[in-house]
């Protein structure tokens, strides 16, 4: 198996991701092929001892400052750009990118496309919560949707979590602002409906309407909602995480007796430490894209590199994206023009 890497995308770059990539390579079995300027990206190699990993040359990198838009249309050259083409014409089997998550998006969705029938591909992130993580998804990618995106996005999660995250039978549960079946506007009135007879044909496990605070109760593994609220709920999530690990660390330092507290609870601390550190998932999968493509944090370090990865390698022999088109005629509303 083959995984192209940006090297040039994220903070951190081109060190951490190179870091990481060799890792990768030397430890989960996959090919790596690294993109961007040969000889900032050979040098890291170099102090890695793994010369052995082939670079493809790209002069240009997508920033923040670019628009995400056009980012990969204006930057031909760009590490991006380069590797998603190269995914694209069947050098390699995923990639993996912390660069601009709107230029990823936008360059996957133009450059490797969308599997055939998908109306969007989504921003599918998976958070620290139940026995195999929870997956939201959009949260960011459509920030308007319609009942059938909705729809798509809750068979896209189901397939994903059953086969990446190991949930043998994945709840979805729409997000709301109560649970009865009444609650919220047109968008999750009309999509409840068209989950709901997805559950009757078996095709999915509908549970019905879930507030903000049951995603984290270990009632649900799929989580769907439009891009915006996803987002909201997304960057609160992480807010609330950084606020509670700081204020416990506080807690802990206050004195002599807690500190000893501290000694004592220093290994189920890291433990619950690390499955809420970004860098243990990986990334973000970009849900609906013709190949697998990972989105891996901005602030990626060697170890988030390395995990997001690993994520494209389950991703790739996962087969989803095959099981996403062989069932795209559930996942699309009648008109009338389709009889």
């Amino acid at each position: 198996m083959k995984i192209i890497v940006d090297a040039m995308g994220g903070d951190n770059a081109p060190g951490e991701i190179v870091k990481g990539a060799v890792r990768a390579q030397r430890e989960l079995g996959v090919e790596i092929v690294l993109v961007g300027r040969k000889e900032d990206v050979e040098a890291c190699l170099k102090a890695e001892n793994a010369t052995d990993i082939p670079v493809i040359d790209a002069r240009e990198v997508i920033t923040m400052e670019d628009d995400p838009s056009t980012a990969t249309r204006r930057k031909k050259d760009a590490s991006m750009t380069v590797g998603l083409n190269q995914l694209r014409d069947g050098a390699a089997d995923a990639m993996v990118s912390a660069g601009s998550t709107g230029a990823l998006l936008t360059g996957a969705t133009l450059i490797v496309k969308r599997i055939r029938g998908i109306r969007r591909a989504a921003l599918a992130p998976v958070l620290p919560a139940g026995e195999h993580g929870v997956m939201l998804i959009d949260c960011g990618a459509n920030v308007e949707c319609t009942p059938e995106y909705l729809l798509q996005f809750a068979y896209m999660g189901s397939f994903y979590a059953k086969k990446v995250m190991g949930c043998p039978e994945p709840r979805v549960g729409l997000l709301n602002v109560g649970t009865e079946d009444t609650k919220g506007g047109s968008l999750q009135h009309e999509t409840f409906v068209l989950l709901k007879q997805a559950d009757a044909e078996g095709r999915i496990r509908f549970i019905g309407n879930v507030e903000g605070t049951g995603v984290f109760t270990g009632g649900v593994d799929v989580v769907v909602t439009d891009g915006f609220t996803g987002n909201v709920l997304l960057k609160a999530t992480e807010g609330v995480i950084k606020y509670m690990m700081k204020s416990l660390k506080g807690v802990f330092y206050a004195s002599l007796p807690n500190k000893l507290a501290a000694a004592v609870l220093k290994k189920d601390l890291k433990k619950m430490a690390k499955s809420m550190d970004v860098n243990e998932v990986g990334g973000t999968a970009l849900v609906g894209i013709s190949k697998p493509v990972i989105k891996a944090h901005g602030s990626s370090n060697a170890a988030s590199i390395f995990a997001a990865i690993r994520q494209a390698k389950i991703f790739v022999e996962s087969g989803i994206i095959a099981d996403i088109t062989e069932n795209i005629e559930y996942m699309k509303l009648k008109t009338e023009n389709d009889g």
